[in-house]
């Protein structure tokens, strides 16, 4: 099944600069247990971000909306 992914992140440091605000978007296909998946890994690790982006140290706030493409 074809994804759509939009991560937007406020108040965060990469490399030591501040960013307001980034958005982005992706298409992956991924199967339903992959995205059930994905999804628990946001809810549950508190450094879901900062552990998998090289340089991100913070976050202030965050959302990540996940819907199938047709």
């Amino acid at each position: 099944m074809k994804v759509k992914f939009t991560l937007s992140m406020d108040d965060v440091v990469i490399d030591e600069k501040h960013l307001d605000n980034i958005v982005l978007d992706w298409e992956e296909d991924l199967n339903q247990d992959e995205v059930l998946e994905l999804s628990q890994k946001w809810i549950t690790s508190k450094n879901f971000l900062t552990s998998r982006m090289v340089g991100l140290t913070h976050v202030g706030e965050s959302s990540l909306t996940i819907e199938p493409i047709d």
